[in-house]
């Protein structure tokens, strides 16, 4: 009865209305084509995960859930020109006011929404990565980060340093065969041990 009533109705549209009106279907059907391809490239592969992991930038104090210090917020900064050309689509934070604060510039840098994960559950985070093709920032912990890293195929090199580390960037390629290459490099201010925040 419906495909009855759309012929009917075609029937009686002058013709330069039904040509617009094929026109319109051919345009939304493209349109819904392009739409479902946006995790590939323009050669029609699927883009590779590209992950860069940051534990939160320098925090004011060691109470529970402490804001960034001066130093905090400028490397916060920092860390949107070292992912400046990287054109992140995924912010990922744990829900304190350290990770996020350093995970809002990169999102606000990008136009992006930051996506909440429970670090106690980084099996569930690695494996929603694994599966959203795209480049992602995940801002994490001194134990998290690496352990995330190691989750994630790529090499966590050794554990960051609790008291002063902070200028650790991993970056974790997952190509679409499975393989991982993960590398490690600086940003900001470097290292200082004799940081106490």
């Amino acid at each position: 009865m419906i495909h009855q009533t759309q012929t009917m109705l075609i029937h009686t549209l002058p013709f330069r209305s039904i040509s617009t009106f094929l026109l319109l279907i051919i345009l939304s059907v493209i349109q819904f084509g392009c739409g479902t391809q946006s995790s590939q490239n323009s050669t029609g592969e699927k883009e590779p995960v590209v992950v860069f992991l940051v534990r939160h930038a320098e925090k004011v104090d060691s109470s529970k859930d402490p804001e960034l210090s001066e130093a905090g917020k400028k490397r916060a900064m920092e860390l949107v020109k070292t992912l400046k050309n990287a054109n992140i689509k995924y912010v990922h934070s744990s829900d304190y006011i350290r990770t996020r604060e350093t995970a809002a510039p990169v999102a606000e840098e990008f136009g992006l929404t930051i996506e909440i994960y429970d670090p106690s559950n980084l099996e569930a985070l690695a494996s929603k990565v694994k599966e959203t093709s795209g480049n992602h920032l995940i801002v994490g912990h001194s134990n998290t980060t690496p352990k995330m890293v190691g989750l994630l195929g790529g090499d966590p090199v050794s554990k960051i340093e609790e008291k002063g580390e902070y200028d650790r960037i991993y970056k974790v390629t997952i190509a679409e065969d499975g393989s991982v290459n993960s590398s490690l490099t600086r940003y900001g201010a470097s290292y200082d041990t004799g940081m106490d925040n």
